[in-house]
Parts: structure tokens; sequence; C-alpha cells
């Protein structure tokens, strides 16, 4: 399931960045790579496999063509909205407890039915290039929140043509988006006032309506927060029989992620997973690559993958092990270690005790020059994201040593063994329940509200009174637009539901117990959080500065660039065509 409309712009401006400079960083490197080859030349023939130089480029590269479309009279913006429009209506209809299924078509096997908006989302390959680009920001943005229920049915009324109509108007498009950034920023605000503490018992609900109300998915997560309590680690695998199991295992999760996305082995989660990994702990700066000759030469040897973890990889060392894991010849990543100084020391320390590694430091006599894969931890698994590194260990933790950091690890990590009868079915359950996790964590972090698009619709009737703080006309225009685009979801939930949108607004409106809401699963109106119809707090909030950023990027668009499709090849005749045979 799912929601937002992030800051689109932003994400792919650092993304970017981050390619342009890794690869003239790349660029620098080559020399001084080339001459790590040639350390010893009795060592080259072992050493072929490990490439130190950047591959050449090849002179045939041709960029493709572009094409330009101005948003002169509008149609640029229009088009990008058509895109929002229709992915925002084919994921609208899974949306809520009695949302519609979506049958979905595969060139290699029968079609698909599915009810989950992730899976549906990303089949949308719109045919109009510019249509395609909005529906691709939307879907760009929402994967940020990893909650679907919302996002594009509150960015779609946000750009709609509403907007259009005004600036045909002559409104001022920077006053516009200047409204619609104060009023989200009012609204972001009283969403924190009227949200409260998830307790124990609620996060089964939680995961419930993120799921889609399969209590099968829900008593899963329960048993694993149960197991490991509510600030605690738990994972996901894919299981290797119909049943889904659940088992808690040694290991410890830290704020620190990858120190390049080149380390990625899973584009779509932007994650690096290693199983059965090996461990180098280093306690200082690594800054030349011939250092690490001798552990990377024994990962190649025997195939197994390694994660370096020091206090600092300097550009030359990093460069290395970045053309090696592209190029295929390692199976790498690397990280800065968690926290600074003394408590550094101690992280690192901690890993070593789980992994059963040493510390390379020179206080023990160890160099990294000298290290073999005697030094090395074992980890069954490793996954890095952007933002935090999880260790599942293989042999018995000694928590005794760890008494200190015990809030850290104590809990171990529980993992979730995802089961079901074929591969399908299997990434379709896998899906929901990650989708039920990452709603379950989220309503940790920030607290949760009343679901079922009321709380939405509650923060719709305080704009007008955000409307009196705003400068001009303008201003209240874009205050509108986001007034229009909260009181959509719960709409959509009644109209899948079978009965009027307009008519279940009003009648939420007009009680002023802000529990109260419509409860589309069993048609009835009551106290929604006694019904355990809740959402995280975490989800609505990114989801509405996620659609608000979404908004303003395609309100201030004038322009849109794409490639142009070079025509598919004419299909080969069959060279019996004109042999005179009467076939």
């Amino acid at each position: 399931m799912a929601s937002t409309f992030a800051g689109v712009t932003a994400v792919g401006s650092l993304a970017s960045s981050s390619n342009r400079v890794m690869d003239k960083n790349l660029s620098t490197s080559s020399n001084k790579l080339s001459s790590f080859a040639s350390i010893s030349s009795s060592s080259l023939g072992r050493r072929q496999n490990l490439a130190l130089k950047r591959a050449p480029h090849s002179s045939q590269i041709k960029a493709a063509a572009k094409e330009l479309y101005f948003n002169k009279d509008g149609s640029a913006i229009k088009k990008l909205q058509i895109g929002v429009n229709k992915l925002a209506d084919l994921v609208g209809v899974t949306l809520g407890p009695k949302g519609r299924n979506v049958v979905l078509e595969s060139k290699y096997s029968a079609p698909k039915i599915v009810n989950d908006g992730v899976t549906v989302a990303k089949e949308v390959d719109l045919e109009d290039p510019v249509e395609n680009i909005g529906a691709k920001l939307v879907r760009q943005a929402a994967a940020r929140t990893n909650d679907w229920r919302w996002n594009h049915n509150i960015g779609s009324p946000c750009t709609g043509s509403y907007y259009r109509r005004c600036q045909a108007a002559g409104a001022n498009p920077v006053l516009i988006t200047r409204g619609i950034e104060k009023t989200t920023k009012a609204l972001v605000a009283e969403l924190k006032l009227i949200s409260k503490e998830v307790e124990d018992s609620e996060l089964v609900d939680v995961a419930a309506v993120s799921a889609g109300n399969n209590y099968e998915v829900r008593n899963m997560i329960a048993e694993a927060m149960n197991k490991v309590g509510r600030k605690g680690v738990v994972t996901l695998e894919e299981g290797k029989s119909a049943e889904n199991s659940l088992y808690v295992v040694e290991g410890m999760q830290f704020e620190r992620g990858y120190i390049s996305p080149y380390f990625v082995t899973d584009s779509e989660k932007m994650t690096a997973e290693y199983e059965n990994c090996k461990l180098l702990l280093v306690d200082k700066k690594i800054t030349k690559a011939r250092d690490l000759i001798g552990v990377l030469e024994d990962a190649i040897k025997n195939g197994y993958p390694i994660l370096i973890i020091a206090e600092d990889i300097e550009q030359e060392a990093l460069a290395t092990l970045v053309v090696n894991k592209l190029r295929g010849s390692l199976k790498i990543a690397a990280l800065k270690a968690p926290g600074f100084g003394e408590r550094k020391s101690q992280y690192l320390d901690d890993i070593a005790i789980l992994t059963g590694g040493t510390v390379i430091r020179d206080e023990v006599g160890i160099t990294l020059d000298k290290a073999d894969s005697s030094v090395l931890g074992n980890a069954a698994k490793v996954v890095l994201s952007k933002d935090y590194t999880t260790i599942i260990a293989e042999q018995e933790y000694e928590k005794e040593k760890l008494n200190e950091r015990i809030a850290k690890l104590s809990g171990g990590v529980a993992v979730i063994q995802v089961g079901a009868q074929t591969e399908t079915e299997l990434k379709e359950k896998k899906l929901r329940v990650e989708d039920a996790l990452n709603a379950t964590k989220a309503a940790v972090d920030e607290g949760i509200v009343v679901g079922g698009g009321c709380t939405l619709l509650r923060l719709a009737s305080k704009v007008d009174a955000i409307k009196e703080t705003l400068d001009n006309e303008e201003e209240k225009v874009g205050a509108d637009i986001v007034k229009r685009a909260l009181s959509y979801p719960l709409k959509l939930i009644a109209k899948n539901a079978g009965v009027n949108g307009s008519v279940v607004s009003e009648k939420v409106l007009a009680s002023d117990d802000p529990r109260f809401g419509y409860n589309a699963a069993t048609d009835k109106y009551e106290d929604l959080m006694s019904a355990g119809i809740i959402d995280p707090t975490k989800v609505v909030r990114c989801c509405l500065e996620h659609a608000s950023s979404v908004a303003k990027t395609f309100l201030m668009s004038d322009c849109v660039v794409v490639e142009i499709k070079e025509p598919e090849p004419a299909p080969v005749g069959n060279p019996m065509d004109n042999s005179g045979y009467g076939y």
C-alpha cells in the first residue's frame, strides 16, 4: 500500500550529482589504480581478477535525441497532469477495505488479478512520453514513504484543472506555490497536535489496516514485535515453504548506511544485501588501496562477499572497491563506522563480538596491510540502506559483555520468512508484509491518528482559518488547492465501498468528535480509534508534505525534455514468401 508525493526534483538532483561526483572521482583515480596493479610483477598473475583501471569508453556511444515540450499554453503541465490522473485513477480503485481488483496482462504467463497499489503502479508505462513522466514523478515520490494509500489521490487534485483555470486568469504560480507551502506547514503542525502515542495493543491494528485487513499478516507482525520489542529490528526473507515462519537471531542495527550508492545490489529497494558475508573491521582511515590487497584477493579467490567497516575510506581505496564491484570481480560493500571517538571504538568492538572478528587497530599491533582472512568476522546476512545497516550474526551472542549498549542489542533481530505456493504469490505477499511492517515502524516513530481518510478530511476543515493568515488572494488559491485535495481520499474510499462520498464527508464533519468517522469495512459510522481504523502519523505527514512538494514542482515547470523514441525495426519477412510454392 503506500503514500506520498516527495520532493522529486531534490531527489533527482541529488542522485545525478552523486553520479557525476563518483564518475569524476573514478576518472581522476584511474592513474592511481593502475599503480596498484603493478605492486608486484610476480603476483600480477594471481591478481588479474582484481580490476584496477577504468574500462575504456566506446567511441560508438551516441547520445539519444531529445524533444522539448514548452508550457506556452499550459500544454506541458496539462500532459503531466494527465499522467498523474491516469496513475491516480488506476491506483485509486484499490483504495480502502473494499477496493476493487485490477487485472494485469502478462506477456509470458496468465493475467494477474491484484489488489495492491504498489504492484499496480509499477505496471504503468504510458505511451505519451510527457504523460509518462508525470506518472513516474508521482511514483518516485510515493516510494519514499513506503505507503501508497493516499499519495496519488492527494497529488492529483493538487495539480488539477482548478489551478489551470486560475493560471489562465493570470494568477502568479510563484505566489500560488507559496500558498501551498504555507498551508502545508500549518497543517503539519496541526497534525502533530492531534497525534497520539501508539499503544502496544494498537500496533496490530496499524499492521492490519496497511495490509488490507489481512489478519494473517497482522498476527505475524504482532508476534515479531512481541519477540524483539517495539523498538526492535524486524527483517523479511523469502521462505522455502508455503507456510510463514518467524525466528529470532542475534544481531544489531545502527544508523549508518553504505558509503556509496554504487554498492547497491537491489536497485528497486536501494539496498546492498549479502548472505554468508565476512566483515573487515578497521578502527582508522583506509587511505591506500594496496593495504587491502591481501583481504580482497582472498575474497576473490574464495568467492565470498565482504563488508568493510572503517573510520573512513579515502578516494583511492574507495574507487578501487567501486570499480571492482561494478565489474563483478568483488561482492563488496563499505560503510563508515557508526559513532565518533570512543563511541565509534565501542561500536566496532560490539560488531567484532557479534561476528567473531578482530578489530584492526594500531594499539593491538595489527596492521591492515598484514591482515588476512583470520581477522574477518562472519555474518549470516548483512543489509545496508542509505541510512541503516543490519547485521545478523551466525554465532552465540555474548550479551553479558554489552550491557551498556543493551537497548540496541538485547532484542536481537526477528526474521519473518514469508511462505507461498508460487513465486508470484510470494512476491505479492512479501509486499503486503513489508507494507505492514513499515507502517508499524512509522507508528512507533511518530504516533497514530484516526484512519480511513478522516484525519485528512478534518485537516481540510482547518484550511479556511489558515487562509486568513495568508498575504494575498493568490496564496489563498494555493490554500484552496490543498483543501480540495485533502477531502478526496475519504470520498474515494466511500465510492469503492458503494456509497456517496460527498454524503459521507458531510456526515463525518457534522460531528465534533475527532475520533468519529466512516468505517468502510462495516459500512458504519463509529469511533474509528476503538474500531482499530488508524493510520501512522508519519505516513499522513509525509503524504501531505510530498504531495505538496510534487504539486509545487508541477506548477513551476515550464518545459519538459524527453528522449525521442527510435522507431522499432520492421520485422524481417519470410524468405519463402516469394519462392513460388503454395504454402
